[in-house]
């Protein structure tokens, strides 16, 4: 039997429990006919996003009233799973996930990190739990695209090298918008690009040295790829041996934004 003290503990961290949970799962919401066109969201990318993935966000915010356009087009045209392809709903979470995340940082503007954005509940909620946008009607956050829709509802590992958190470790950010028609080409260059550049891992030595994304959602990956050697080798441009040990690379936390301390260090 519980005491008091216990009791209130107890209940305490149950209740952090259940809200973890169920802000991972995503809000029903009613859909369009047809899907929507990207084409708003890629010239953004390609005004405002470097080859490198590195993020002009005052640049972004002089054409605050386009995005805003943009992202009231994703708020109201909720993917519909009879009319759109799989490849089209894809596109859709991926690129509202990052057009979002991009609105938050513009929302808070300046900060170092997106972990500086302080709402939510202490000890409980994190950035990625606030919900600060609407899709069809129904409240959102990040994570319930993430968790909620992407990890759950689509058997496709690849997500993880195209949705970007605003940080420096995370895959780039594309500077063009996802599409149906060329997803499976887009992920599978992003893939690439992501386990073939030097900042985020480093494959050449005689110990592999990985993103932390390889460790925190391998259980993703489990049913695609035997182990993480067989992924390397399918997208890296060099090979590994699975002798190699392998290390993951502390995460790098500050904004992928253009400055030119940043830009040296992608180009390495």
């Amino acid at each position: 039997m519980l005491n008091g003290k216990s009791s209130i503990l107890f209940y305490a961290a149950a209740l952090g429990l259940l809200l973890a949970v169920s802000g991972c799962t995503a809000p029903k919401v009613t859909s369009s006919a047809q899907p929507i066109s990207h084409a708003a969201w890629d010239s953004l990318l390609r005004k405002h996003v470097d080859d490198h993935g590195l993020v002009d966000y005052q640049g972004f915010a002089q054409d605050s009233n386009q995005l805003k356009d943009y992202l009231s087009l994703l708020s109201n045209n909720a993917p519909n799973e009879k009319t759109w392809s799989k490849t089209e709903q894809l596109a859709y979470w991926i690129n509202a996930y990052n057009a979002f995340t991009v609105k938050l940082i513009l929302d808070y503007y300046p900060v170092n990190s997106i972990k500086d954005i302080k709402d939510g509940i202490p000890f409980v909620n994190t950035v990625w739990d606030v919900k600060f946008f609407t899709i069809a009607g129904k409240e959102f956050d990040l994570n319930n695209i993430e968790h909620g829709i992407l990890r759950k509802e689509f058997d496709d590992p690849r997500i993880h090298f195209s949705l970007v958190c605003a940080s420096m470790s995370c895959p780039k950010l594309q500077n063009f918008a996802f599409t149906g028609d060329k997803l499976d080409t887009q992920l599978d260059e992003a893939a690439s690009e992501f386990l073939n550049e030097p900042f985020r891992n480093e494959i050449g030595g005689e110990t592999i040295r990985l993103s932390k994304l390889l460790d925190w959602y391998w259980g993703d990956f489990k049913d695609k790829y035997q182990d993480r050697y067989e992924l390397i080798n399918r997208y890296a441009k060099k090979q590994v041996k699975t002798s190699q040990p392998i290390e993951f690379i502390d995460y790098d936390w500050r904004l992928n934004e253009q400055t030119p301390e940043k830009e040296a260090l992608v180009k390495g």
